[in-house]
């Protein structure tokens, strides 16, 4: 049987299994809707019981891997209650699924995951200064320097979704103002909904809405997606003057609509940046939708030093 990695995407709406070759090729992958409900106990039988399934057909895999959102203990292993994984409290979740599997796992910060494979499958393949940023429902970076994943002191390098950037505006992270707040998945209908207080907005409005409130030419949306735009320009500057990128890669909703938000936030970079930082490409995720999945085997395959 050819050798093979198991990976694990868990997050707070679907869960996934992929079986991967060490080279990046998606041989087999099944998926769950995450019972947030049910808690740790619920999602991981289910994570073991599709892990089975494949083991039962291919053997036993090599090392598995874990793409998950933080915070968490890296070095052990351990999630430490995600806002989008509500009971997951100091779960050992590298123990449990490596004491239930017998083979080494690693446990990943999806945005370190999220870097790692777009570094060696993806848009900065060959490069050796990779920023990527996750900009979906929350915003996080995964930073590769120098050839290398850095996670700093505490592992907790990339929060820059936490950076506050106005005084003024919508709230995330306990900011008023914060970078996720005004640019991320989660912050587009609080922005629209700050911008243009008196409008009435959908009750149940999601990046998905505003975006298409927007290509459909809502006057509010667009202005809401342009501001958005700005405010992802004009972080993306920051780190593009402090750590002089090759590339800035962004996933989820760069992916869905980039043409909605890229060329804005280049043409702020371009404004916003010293000359000799300007050449940095910024661009969408080069695995579109598969980035989640090969995150989780990369965060095997660079611990377990296959990459």
């Amino acid at each position: 049987m050819p050798e093979w990695i198991l990976g694990f995407d868990v997050g707070g709406t679907k869960t996934a299994v992929v079986a991967a070759t060490p080279a990046g090729e998606i041989l087999e992958e099944r998926a769950a809707a995450s019972d947030v409900a049910g808690g740790f106990e619920s999602m991981g039988r289910s994570m073991l019981a599709m892990a089975a399934e494949m083991t039962a057909a291919r053997g036993r895999p090599r090392v598995a891997g874990v793409s998950i959102g933080g915070p968490l203990d890296r070095e052990r292993g351990i999630v430490n209650s995600p806002p989008n994984l509500p009971g997951w409290d100091r779960v050992p979740l590298r123990d449990f699924l490596s004491e239930h599997l017998g083979v080494p796992t690693h446990v990943e910060h999806d945005a370190k995951a999220g870097a790692l494979a777009e570094w060696l499958f993806g848009a900065g393949r060959g490069c050796r200064n990779l920023v990527f940023l996750t900009f979906g429902t929350g915003l996080g970076a995964g930073l590769i320097l120098d050839g290398r994943l850095y996670a700093g002191t505490m592992g907790s390098a990339g929060e820059v979704g936490h950076w506050r950037l106005a005084e003024q505006g919508p709230e995330a992270y306990g900011k008023v103002g914060s970078w996720e707040a005004l640019s991320s998945g989660a912050g587009l209908p609080r922005l629209a909904r700050s911008l243009f207080p008196d409008r009435e907005w959908p009750a149940a409005m999601s990046a998905e809405t505003v975006v298409g409130m927007a290509r459909a030419g809502d006057a509010p949306a667009v202005a809401a997606v342009r501001a958005s735009s700005v405010w992802l320009g004009r972080g993306i500057s920051l780190l593009v003057d402090l750590l002089n990128p090759e590339v800035v890669v962004l996933g989820s909703l760069a992916v869905r609509a980039g043409d909605l938000f890229l060329p804005e936030a280049r043409r702020v970079v371009e404004r916003e940046c010293l000359a000799e930082t300007r050449d940095c490409r910024i661009v969408a995720a080069g695995l579109g939708e598969r980035i989640g999945s090969l995150a989780a085997i990369c965060a095997a395959l660079y611990h377990e030093g296959l990459a």
